[in-house]
């Protein structure tokens, strides 16, 4: 496949709301960032990244708001005007919005997007969640945030994870085992995303963990997370396979009624 054949949709159903991570597919760009990179500070020429940001935005047929993003759990809420040309870039890592026509927006090339929708198309988030902003509990925030804007439980909510680093490439130390309580033995709750690869070294399932915090916080649908961005170089960037890497962006939005 190429172009946005490529890209991925989750597999949930909520009337109003449209939803997407794109791939390596379907850009302008060259080089480590062919071709659909949408990062603007990773070194790649600026006017392919806007072509790029231009095409993402006639996919969905709305206005991408993107953010700058710190591996924080600050969650904003936007509107029109934070897509408007010359509006400033918030620093955050997560978005929510209850405007038809405004894409919620992360970048991600290894980190984990996580997207959610409220019912009836009420309100949509997406989130941007590597390990730090993860264990510090970015999700919990960004679906306190959806429920409040969309006057919803969130039973009501349906979530989706994109592509992410796989379990089978992410090897970490004792310091993520720490911050998602699984230091404490094989009973902790988190024990079961990490596997010993020996050398006090563990492969950790960031979608798992992902999945996980959102069950627990109440979430019956929680979708997608099949897909490793470092073990399938052809569809997808990964930082840490590469270094110097474009980002894909996920993107969630209401449909203009």
């Amino acid at each position: 496949m190429s172009g946005r054949a490529d890209w991925l949709t989750p597999d949930w159903r909520v009337d109003g709301v449209g939803a997407l991570m794109t791939t390596r597919s379907g850009g302008a760009s060259s080089g480590p960032y062919a071709s659909m990179n949408v990062g603007g500070a990773v070194g790649d020429d600026a006017g392919a990244v806007a072509a790029n940001r231009a095409l993402l935005a006639a996919a969905v047929g709305a206005a991408p708001v993107f953010l700058r993003q710190v591996h924080g759990t600050r969650v904003v809420r936007v509107d029109a005007a934070d897509a408007a040309s010359g509006a400033s870039v918030h620093e955050a890592d997560a978005l929510v919005t209850s405007e038809a026509g405004v894409a919620c927006v992360v970048q991600a090339a290894d980190c984990l997007p996580v997207l959610l929708a409220a019912p009836e198309g009420r309100a949509v988030a997406a989130a941007h969640a590597g390990w730090r902003g993860l264990a510090a509990g970015v999700v919990e925030r960004t679906l306190d945030a959806l429920c409040e804007v969309g006057q919803c439980a969130p039973g009501k909510v349906v979530a989706w994870l994109g592509a992410c680093i796989g379990p089978d490439a992410f090897e970490v130390g004792d310091d993520v085992l720490a911050a998602f309580g699984a230091m404490s033995g094989p009973g902790s709750a988190a024990s079961a995303r990490f596997r010993s690869t020996g050398d006090r070294k563990w492969h950790a399932d960031l979608a798992g963990l992902a999945r996980d915090r959102l069950v627990a916080a109440g979430i019956a649908t929680v979708g997608g997370g099949a897909w490793c961005t470092v073990t399938d170089a052809s569809r997808f960037f990964s930082y840490r396979r590469d270094g110097v890497s474009g980002r894909m962006a996920a993107a969630v939005w209401i449909a203009a009624r």
